[in-house]
């Protein structure tokens, strides 16, 4: 008898792999997750060993509406950066959680090279 397994099963099946793969964040690297959902598009600078949140960018407050998505995505990118900067972290370990690494969660990644963060 074949096994069904979830949807959702699957997804956090993935996201674990993902975990194990980059070792979370540490002292010196801090972790950029990012979450996307039919709507909206969001990513936080997290420090896994406090375990609190030090920098968020969402498109939620500031997306425009003519924007595309990928513009907005790459807004967000450039946007953590930012923030990442100002808080004096430069180095991160990029979390994309379950999502295959192109597309949207490509364009958050390359804003926040491009406002300074290295992965």
């Amino acid at each position: 008898m074949k096994k069904i397994i979830s949807k959702r099963k699957k997804q956090l099946a993935r996201q674990k792999r993902t975990r194990m793969a980059i070792n979370k964040g540490d002292e010196k690297r801090h972790r950029l997750s990012v979450f996307r959902s039919n709507k909206h598009l969001s990513a936080q600078l997290i420090d896994d060993g406090k375990g609190t949140t030090i920098a968020s960018a969402s498109d939620l407050k500031n997306g425009k509406k003519t924007e595309t998505r990928q513009e907005r995505a790459f807004s967000i990118g450039k946007e953590i950066a930012a923030k990442a900067l100002e808080k004096k972290v430069k180095k991160v370990v990029f979390d994309r959680g379950s999502y295959a690494y192109h597309g949207l969660i490509k364009a958050i990644a390359e804003g926040a090279r491009e406002g300074g963060l290295e992965f």
